[in-house]
């Protein structure tokens, strides 16, 4: 039997909905979003699943630019906001609100249904499906905006996209990683906030707290995929997150290891994020100097010039150099440009510790 969407109407139908609805500004967190099935996918009906395998495929219609096909499904399947997707491509809301409306009216001028692409049109809208699933297990994993650190929900529904996506086509390397990747991470969560929801940094997290099922499942499905070549870069990331999950604690971890891997995932693509992390890889394996000296490199990059975490990154740097009221300004700046409310407040008492009373 077919799942059901609101009382009385088939799954099908409520997808449908989802997509005529998804050009409104949707509920606001606090409030988080609870995206539609975020039940494990072992327990989701067969036509539940089609439906919303189905309905990701709609949305990265060919017809559609990149930015609207990840827009409109973050809002149509991911159950994202309006303004949380306007602040993961920092653009103003009203922006991201006509993005998706010209991207809804591009898939109803392409006259396109509900239905599963043919295996040659499938595979080339799989990188698309992928990034889309990223981003929202990301805005799951640490929200834009708001009071929480995370939205369990979105990553919840994330993974359980992913696994349909796996299951649909499982001998898809970077789809594997895709998986893997976020389980390994998810696997931290429990232990990211204390217990007035307070951020933990990584090297402070009790590790006991993590979820040792999902890491046993996520190392095992990327040790399974990376010797079969074709490596990519979620693969990458989640031989990344696997060398952090595998550390019996913070000093135990492996940064050559880590550090050689992002090498790797650097050569895939120019990314000013990945040069973030591997600058923290870099001075973890030689000296913070090091890391800093990379890091002054993406201070002209217009992307992640401005960005938040570019601070706060200098700004732990600098904290391992002994330069203290260097760091202590820097993660006050880095609290000033945050959308996020715990992490404004971490960034802060990092600030004032290095202060002093």
């Amino acid at each position: 039997m077919a799942g059901r969407g609101r009382a009385g109407e088939p799954a099908g139908l409520a997808d449908h909905r989802r997509l005529a609805e998804a050009g409104g500004p949707g509920p606001q967190r606090g409030g988080t979003p609870s995206p539609r099935g975020s039940h494990a996918a072992d327990s989701t009906p067969e036509t539940d699943q089609d439906d919303s395998l189905a309905l990701l495929f709609l949305c990265c219609h060919p017809a559609l630019s990149s930015a609207s096909r990840v827009a409109l499904t973050l809002r149509a399947v991911g159950g994202l906001t309006t303004s949380q997707i306007a602040a993961a491509f920092l653009v103003p809301e009203a922006t991201m609100a006509q993005r998706i409306s010209r991207a809804k009216q591009g898939i109803k001028a392409a006259g396109s249904t509900l239905a599963m692409p043919a295996d040659a049109d499938r595979a080339e809208r799989l990188d698309e499906v992928r990034h889309v699933l990223y981003l929202i297990f990301n805005e799951g994993y640490t929200a834009t905006d708001g009071a929480d650190l995370t939205a369990p929900e979105l990553s919840t529904e994330a993974i359980r996209l992913a696994r349909l996506l796996h299951r649909l086509v499982p001998e898809d390397t970077e789809t594997a990683g895709l998986l893997a990747l976020m389980l390994l991470t998810d696997a931290r969560r429990p232990a990211r906030t204390d217990e007035h929801g307070e951020l933990v940094p990584l090297e402070e997290q009790d590790r006991g707290r993590w979820n040792h099922r999902l890491i046993a499942e996520g190392i095992e499905l990327i040790s399974r995929t990376l010797p079969r070549g074709q490596v990519g870069p979620y693969q990458l990331q989640a031989a990344i997150a696997a060398v952090h999950d595998e550390a019996e604690s913070s000093e135990d971890t492996d940064w050559p290891q880590i550090l050689v891997l992002y090498e790797l995932l650097e050569e895939t693509g120019p990314n000013p994020v990945v040069t973030l992390n591997r600058a923290v890889a870099v001075a973890m394996v030689h000296g913070p100097a090091a890391g800093l000296e990379l890091l002054a490199t993406l201070a002209e990059d217009k992307r992640i010039a401005c960005h938040h975490r570019l601070f706060a990154t200098r700004a732990h740097l600098l904290e391992l150099l002994g330069e203290n009221a260097a760091a202590a300004e820097a993660f006050r700046e880095a609290a000033r440009r945050t959308t996020s409310a715990p992490e404004r407040r971490h960034l802060v008492s990092r600030a004032r510790r290095l202060e002093g009373p």
